[in-house]
């Protein structure tokens, strides 16, 4: 058995990510490289989100309606869930979304180091600010108002660029880049490339 492999996989809203994670997964598996567990940070706030009852749960759906990053400490509680409930011995990692700042890439380092995953790869699609408002303007999706875009691409410059900086200049981890803007199979093609090859 190869030892597992772990990507996290950054960019702006829009860029491509859920795509390209479907897309490595079932490379992965083509492969016999072993069965991944998949974490989408994003759909599992929206979920949290829309909990009946729940004060905090409230406060999230009111800041994601803004397009206002969420606190990291509740990104980590849900991403680091996935990890302490889907994480096996030998399994594949994708993370979608997260690190969003770096608090969270401490606490990413943090788990990667307590479940022994070396194989890390930060991979960052990269799209300019106006083709990522095209695209997310064209999904449709009820959080995707100009407004709520225009924040949620503000944030990435103040929170999520410092991450990237720090994959490619203080991290053990190797950061890749990619250029989102191409078709998906390129995309595909080319972390395949980086990654395997």
């Amino acid at each position: 058995m190869k030892e597992p492999r772990v990507f996290i996989l950054m960019g702006r809203s829009g860029c491509g990510k859920g795509t390209q994670a479907k897309l490595l997964s079932k490379y992965l598996q083509d492969n016999n490289l072993g069965e991944t567990l998949y974490v989408y940070t994003g759909e599992r706030l929206r979920v949290f989100a829309e909990k009946e009852g729940s004060f905090s749960a409230r406060l999230a759906k009111e800041e994601m309606k803004a397009g206002a990053l969420l606190p990291s400490f509740l990104a980590v509680w849900l991403w680091s869930g996935a990890l302490i409930e889907g994480v096996k011995e030998n399994n594949n990692i994708i993370m979608d979304g997260s690190p969003r700042t770096l608090l969270e890439a401490a606490m990413m380092d943090d788990a990667m180091e307590f479940y022994g995953r070396k194989n890390v790869t930060p991979v960052f699609i990269e799209t300019s600010e106006e083709w990522s408002t095209q695209r997310l303007l064209g999904r449709g999706r009820s959080d995707d108002s100009l407004k709520s875009i225009k924040e949620r691409l503000a944030y990435f410059e103040k929170d999520v660029q410092p991450v990237i900086d720090y994959y490619e200049k203080e991290s053990e981890y190797k950061l890749i880049r990619i250029n989102g803007e191409q078709s998906v199979e390129k995309a595909h093609r080319e972390i395949v490339e980086k990654v395997f090859k």
